[in-house]
């Protein structure tokens, strides 16, 4: 269903949050905080002002955002839209020896960081995922969760973008 700005403009909170609350992975309060910063001029001011909420986060608040994506590649239940994502590039069709691969790399990661692996697949394909796997194991736990949290607005962008017409 597409909404317009005019229309979430004009919502409750709760129909607000029911419309928006899964544009950040399992984190509803993300859009009941956003709410509070109506009106909204357009799409681009509505994400900026949802990322303003996830700045204010505090640090295991943004943990708890990040924990709550799944694995790449993972048979896990997950939210629709991650599911309909991941099927995009491809990731529910992975072949054995792939999906032995991203399970691999999905446990070292969150071994070395302590949450899991975040990209916006609608930007890559299943080798760049791959490649980013191995270049991001690289880094220091700072710059990964700095890098998850890019990876999780640039996500909520798009996201924004199919449900906004």
């Amino acid at each position: 269903m597409g909404y317009s700005i005019a229309d979430l403009n004009q919502m409750s909170q709760s129909d607000f949050v029911a419309a928006l609350g899964a544009v950040f992975e399992e984190t509803p309060a993300i859009a009941e905080r956003a709410w509070n910063h109506r009106p909204f001029s357009n799409q681009d001011d509505l994400h900026r002002k949802m990322v303003g909420v996830v700045n204010q986060l505090d640090k295991a608040e943004q943990l708890s955002l990040i924990q709550a994506h799944p694995d790449l590649g993972s048979k896990a239940k997950m939210a629709d839209a991650s599911v309909a994502e991941q099927a995009e590039v491809g990731l529910d069709r992975l072949t054995a020896s792939e999906y032995d691969r991203f399970h691999q790399l999905n446990q070292a990661y969150k071994i070395q960081f302590g949450f899991p692996f975040i990209i916006a697949v609608k930007n890559h394909t299943k080798a760049s995922i791959l490649q980013a796997f191995e270049h991001r194991l690289k880094n220091d736990a700072e710059a990964e969760r700095q890098q998850a949290l890019l990876e999780i607005i640039e996500i909520a962008r798009f996201r924004l973008h199919s449900l906004i017409g």
